[in-house]
């Protein structure tokens, strides 16, 4: 494994990040297709034997059961000085006021919480779920940077959101002395690219690091169109069907184009789908879900797939300009 450095930090991370999402206590609060710990454990050790050091949660990921299962995981097989513990802030962890959101409270308690699930005294990434409409973002930014001088994290990080809305955050913060962002997780992949007209450019000019979730499209760039409905997660993804339903006609000839091209090669269609992303010089580790021992296979397989600028071309001219998701 060949280590990148995250943005302009001095940080070193495997080119892979491994999505967590998929590991947590399905009756509490977790996905129908959540793992729970038994079946978690192996893909989170076998990632890490693989060389992935960097692994991404969030509190609000099976009701916080995601941070445990990992934090326990990784006390036992990773050094901790090796590894990098990346999670999130934002959504509410229970219907009462000051529960969620980017307020200085909710801040200072959420940190705390998420350090007692992981079992560690401090996060790597410490990143921003979403953009807070309801708190001003000095506060948020000055909360923010006053964990990092407490020690309880390391660097921070930000979700999707609008570029103006990131390009605001790194302005307020240089010009306070606040700890700036170092990361951005945006959604990107063959099947939604419009991060590509601001924020993958500012991202660069900024010297940002970019870890995107989502690469394969929720799973749907890893199988034809006409087996879109073969999995478990597939059937019960709610959020997908909500991030591309209004798409399936524009979708299609992409996928279409992934299944050719995967065909050709001889090879699945999520390396190719993940190798076209890591192929955009910004990227610096695309963040994979790993539900199945081959889905881990094929992420670093894809790793040493390099598509020509023919292949480049023809899968990039399938698709149609759409309307950007504003995610709140």
């Amino acid at each position: 494994m060949e280590y990148v450095q995250l943005g302009k930090t001095g940080l070193k991370v495997s080119p892979l990040c491994l999505g967590c999402m998929t590991y947590g206590v399905p009756d509490q609060g977790g996905h129908p297709w959540s793992l729970d710990e038994p079946e978690s454990r192996p893909f989170l050790e076998r990632a890490w034997d693989a060389g992935i050091n960097f692994f991404d949660t969030a509190n609000s990921y099976s009701a916080g059961t995601s941070e445990a299962i990992v934090g326990r995981a990784l006390k036992e097989f990773a050094p901790r000085d090796e590894v990098v513990i990346a999670t999130k802030v934002f959504f509410s962890w229970k219907k009462r006021p000051n529960c969620g959101g980017l307020s200085r409270k909710a801040i200072f308690t959420a940190v705390d919480d998420s350090l007692r699930r992981l079992g560690t005294d401090y996060i790597d990434l410490y990143q921003i779920h979403r953009w807070d409409y309801h708190t001003p973002i000095e506060e948020t930014l000055e909360a923010l940077h006053d964990v990092v001088k407490a020690g309880k994290v390391r660097y921070l990080g930000v979700s999707s959101m609008f570029a103006w809305q990131f390009a605001k955050s790194l302005y307020l913060a240089d010009a306070h002395g606040w700890t700036r962002f170092a990361t951005m997780q945006p959604q990107y992949s063959l099947l939604y690219r419009e991060e590509e007209r601001e924020m993958l450019p500012l991202c660069a000019a900024e010297g940002i690091g970019v870890i995107p979730w989502s690469p394969i499209a929720r799973g749907k760039l890893a199988r034809p169109w006409t087996a879109q409905q073969a999995t478990n997660r597939s059937t019960n993804d709610d959020y997908a069907n909500k991030l591309f339903a209004k798409t399936a006609d524009l979708d299609r000839p992409i996928i279409d184009t992934v299944e050719a091209i995967a065909a050709a090669r001889e090879v699945p269609m999520a390396q190719i789908a993940l190798a076209w992303v890591m192929s955009n010089p910004v990227i610096t580790a695309p963040i994979v879900g790993i539900s199945k021992l081959q889905h881990l296979e094929d992420a670093l397989a894809a790793l040493e797939i390099v598509l020509t600028d023919e292949e480049i071309e023809t899968l990039e001219s399938c698709y149609t300009p759409r309307e950007v998701m504003a995610m709140r």
